[in-house]
């Protein structure tokens, strides 16, 4: 339906276009590259690496979910006047190949942060079938790989490999990498200044990674379950298992086949704290809670933050170690 939906959007965008050549307001930063980021990871990582030399929006409004978000037609009639467009990568960004293959803009760089990730492979819940979850993860692949097996995500569902990179520290510190090196080769007369900006960075990343690292190492539990699979890179970065209520989307409510499993599964691993979203909800993980006894708690994807985050200065840096504290207080 979404793809119908984004079909439509797409021609409405070419009648937009061709009535709107002279309405589209230019960016009045003329000296600036014009980027949009599609969600909040990459939107951070640009902005800290371009900084005062790039004028970078965000796709994907504030408290959306990111995964059900597509272009409106001035969306994608503002990316015919941009001269950046980044993106996740990885099926995160369904609606991707059909918008570039839209547009005229023949000065659009494309950057995909996702090209030198150690990518993990992904799956979806087959509601009302079992699985063994414990071998869910164990498939990584470099990314010559994906090339290999990638599969034409223009349908949301087919998501062959885990987007949710950012989640690790490690990962997400390439992503940035990619975006200075991209950012410099556009525009090659500030490249020392997105290199000084991404050399600041790397090192908060690497500081992040030894938090990471010592505090959930010597911790006893290592399963948490969470409302939607948006941890695998985190989890497989630092020994934890996740179990997801829902699969890489969060679809739909879990059938009570899946709410059964979700509720064995925490009884028999004693886990203590069902994590959900703000954008998602608490309903699901407060059904789980009244069946078991565990407690429920915030744990952020990062795929949107609120304008509540963005007004009190969260980014990328706070809100994993927010993350970070909610697992050590869950995994004690």
């Amino acid at each position: 339906m979404k793809v119908f939906k984004l079909l439509f959007l797409v021609l409405a965008m070419g009648l937009l276009s061709a009535c709107s050549t002279n309405t589209v307001d230019k960016s009045p930063l003329e000296n600036k590259l014009t980027v949009y980021s599609s969600i909040y990871p990459v939107w951070d990582f640009t902005s800290k690496v371009g900084g005062d030399k790039i004028d970078n929006k965000l796709l994907v409004p504030m408290g959306t979910e990111a995964h059900d978000w597509e272009p409106s037609p001035t969306d994608i009639a503002a990316l015919e006047k941009a001269d950046v467009l980044v993106i996740n990568g990885l099926g995160m960004e369904f609606w991707a190949n059909s918008v570039l293959g839209s547009l005229s803009n023949k000065n659009l760089t494309l950057i995909d942060t996702s090209k030198e990730a150690n990518l993990i492979e992904g799956h979806h819940h087959d509601h009302g079938h079992n699985h063994d979850h414990e071998d869910e993860h164990e498939h990584e692949h470099d990314h010559e790989d994906q090339h290999k097996h990638e599969h034409d995500h223009d349908d949301e569902t087919k998501l062959s490999y885990d987007p949710h990179i950012w989640s690790s520290p490690v990962q997400a510190k390439k992503q940035m990498k990619i975006i200075m090196e991209e950012l410099s080769k556009k525009d090659p007369e500030n490249a020392e200044y997105y290199k000084s900006n991404f050399e600041k960075y790397s090192t908060e990343f690497d500081k992040l990674d030894s938090e990471y690292r010592e505090s959930l190492e010597s911790l006893p539990n290592k399963k948490i379950v969470v409302s939607h699979e948006a941890y695998g890179y985190m989890t497989h970065e630092y020994g934890l298992t996740q179990m997801g209520i829902e699969g890489l989307i969060p679809e739909s409510e879990p059938t009570p086949q899946r709410m059964a499993e979700i509720i064995d599964y925490v009884k028999e691993n004693n886990v203590n704290t069902i994590f959900f979203e703000q954008s998602s909800g608490s309903k699901v993980a407060e059904t789980i809670e009244k069946a078991t006894g565990a407690k429920t708690k915030v744990l952020s994807t990062l795929e949107s933050l609120t304008k509540e985050q963005i007004d009190n200065g969260d980014d990328y840096f706070s809100v994993m170690r927010q993350n970070l504290e909610a697992l050590k207080e869950a995994l004690k």
